[in-house]
C-alpha cells in the first residue's frame, strides 16, 4: 500500500428512539479512531420495522459538527431533491462553520420511493431524479461563492452512484470524492470511464479521491489498489456494534504507511 487510506462510519439514524444512543454512538466512533461520521438522508428506516423510529439528517449533522473535535461528517448522501440547492449550500455552509472545517457535503439523485411519497416530492424517474441533481450542482456551488461569510474551506463534494451515462460526468465536473457501489472489477472499469470523463472537463482524475461501502478485511487491499482511499462501515441502531468498525480501523493502522515527517 501506498497512500493513506481513511475509515469512515455510517451510522445510520434508524431504528433508535432515543436520540441519546446515536449521540453515543458518534462519541465512540471519534474516540475510536474513525476518520468520517456520516448519517444518511431518509425519513424512514431502509431496513428492519419499516415504521421504526427515524431521525432527520441535516438537523443532526449540526449537533454532531458540536460534539465532535476531530473527524470529518457528512451525509452518505443527501437526497439531491428533498431540499432547494441554494438553502442546502447555505445549511452545508453554516454547519462547516460550527464544525470548524470538517463537512463533507455528500449527495446523490435518491431513490427511496417512500421518502418522495410521503414527504410530496416527485418521485419521477430515475433520468428525471438525475437531471434533476446536474442542474442543482452548479447552485450548490454557485451558491457556495456568494455566502457571507464565506465557507472556511472549500467543502468537498461527495457524489454518490455509479451510473456513466450521467452519474459520472457529474462526479468529474463537480465531485471532490466519488462514492462508488461495486465490486473490484466493475469498480475499476468504472474508474477508467470516470478517468475519461475528467479529461473531457479538463480535470486530473487524481484530484477525486474513491470511496465505497467497507468491503472487508479480505478484499480491502484490493480496492485501495484499484485507487479506492475511503471505505465506511454501516452500523444500524439502536445498538450501534462497532466491533466491525474497531477491524477496519486496526486494518488502516496496520497498512497505511507512516506520514511523512520532512523532505529528505
Amino acid at each position: 500500500m501506498h497512500r493513506q487510506v481513511r475509515i469512515g462510519v455510517q451510522l445510520q439514524p434508524q431504528q433508535a428512539p432515543d436520540y441519546g444512543q446515536i449521540r453515543d454512538a458518534v462519541l465512540r466512533s471519534e474516540d475510536a479512531g474513525v476518520d468520517v461520521a456520516f448519517n444518511w438522508d431518509h425519513f424512514y428506516p431502509l431496513y428492519g420495522d419499516p415504521d421504526g423510529a427515524h431521525f432527520e439528517c441535516w438537523t443532526m449533522l449540526g449537533a454532531w459538527a458540536e460534539q465532535t473535535e476531530r473527524v470529518e461528517i457528512g451525509a452518505l448522501v443527501t437526497g439531491g431533491g428533498y431540499r432547494n440547492p441554494d438553502l442546502l449550500a447555505d445549511m452545508a455552509r453554516t454547519v462547516d462553520h460550527i464544525s470548524g472545517g470538517r463537512l463533507i457535503l455528500g449527495i446523490g439523485a435518491g431513490w427511496f420511493e417512500r421518502d418522495y411519497d410521503e414527504y410530496g416530492y416527485e418521485f419521477g424517474t430515475a433520468g428525471s431524479r438525475l437531471k434533476l441533481l446536474g442542474e442543482y450542482l452548479p447552485r450548490i456551488t454557485s451558491r457556495l461563492d456568494k455566502l457571507n461569510p464565506a465557507p472556511t474551506r472549500h467543502i468537498p463534494i461527495l457524489i454518490g452512484g455509479g451510473g456513466e451515462q450521467k452519474t459520472l460526468p457529474l462526479v468529474a465536473e463537480h465531485g471532490d470524492i466519488w462514492h462508488s457501489f461495486s465490486d473490484i472489477d466493475t469498480h475499476a472499469r468504472k474508474a477508467g470511464i470516470l478517468a475519461d470523463r475528467c479529461a473531457d472537463k479538463g480535470r486530473n482524475p487524481a484530484d477525486i479521491a474513491h470511496s465505497l461501502a467497507w468491503p472487508g478485511i479480505e478484499e480491502a487491499g484490493k480496492f485501495v489498489d484499484a485507487g479506492v482511499t475511503l471505505f465506511t462501515v454501516g452500523v444500524g441502531g439502536p445498538e450501534y456494534d462497532l466491533t466491525e468498525l474497531k477491524q477496519a480501523i486496526a486494518w488502516r493502522d496496520e497498512n497505511n504507511p507512516p506520514p511523512l515527517s520532512g523532505l529528505a
